[in-house]
């Protein structure tokens, strides 16, 4: 069990029997009555975020969650494919779990899948992705000095801004916590 004094960023707790992570957290001694933390935390499974106060002693469950490096493998109809690098053991993850982080799923990407009683609720991606350009506009002459960009499609289907001297074929870096351009890299 965790103490109230255990509660910082990230931790894994249950409430009301489902899995959640502190998301921020404030710690108040008031001038009079007893010390208690005010918390932010967000559920692992639906995403829904709640405010808790927590009074100094109060004690909390940990969650039985854990993280496994994984290597994506393919989709199968709304199921991505993920195999463990250790043990080669395959599992198969829904689509509303994965969310947004299908945008920068590629062959062979490693990655790493929380797991709540023995079950995926979430995939989390490198911060930063390469990804190969398959679709995008010929760069127009004279324009580069301004900083403009133009829309990309990359090998996932996702569509992301770029210089305009970037070209179909190149690979680029991508940053997964905002979905931006980083820079061109040469393969």
């Amino acid at each position: 069990m965790y103490d109230t004094s255990d509660i910082r960023k990230g931790l894994k707790i249950i409430h009301n029997g489902d899995p959640y992570v502190v998301v921020d957290f404030q710690f108040v001694k008031p001038g009079k009555g007893n010390a208690f933390t005010r918390t932010r935390i967000k559920n692992l499974i639906t995403g829904s975020v709640l405010d808790m106060t927590y009074r100094s002693g109060e004690k909390l469950e940990p969650a039985d969650c854990e993280e496994f490096t994984m290597q994506y493998l393919y989709k199968e109809g709304s199921k991505y494919c993920f195999m463990d690098t250790t043990s080669y053991e395959q599992v198969f993850v829904e689509e509303e779990i994965i969310g947004d982080t299908v945008n920068y799923l590629s062959d062979n990407l490693e990655v790493k899948v929380l797991f709540f009683q023995e079950r995926p609720i979430g995939v989390e991606v490198p911060m930063f992705v390469e990804l190969q350009i398959v679709e995008c506009e010929p760069g127009v002459k004279g324009d580069t000095a301004t900083g403009a960009t133009k829309p990309a499609t990359l090998s996932t289907g996702y569509v992301v801004n770029v210089p305009l001297f970037i070209q179909e074929g190149e690979w680029i870096k991508v940053d997964t916590r905002d979905g931006n351009y980083v820079e061109r890299i040469k393969k």
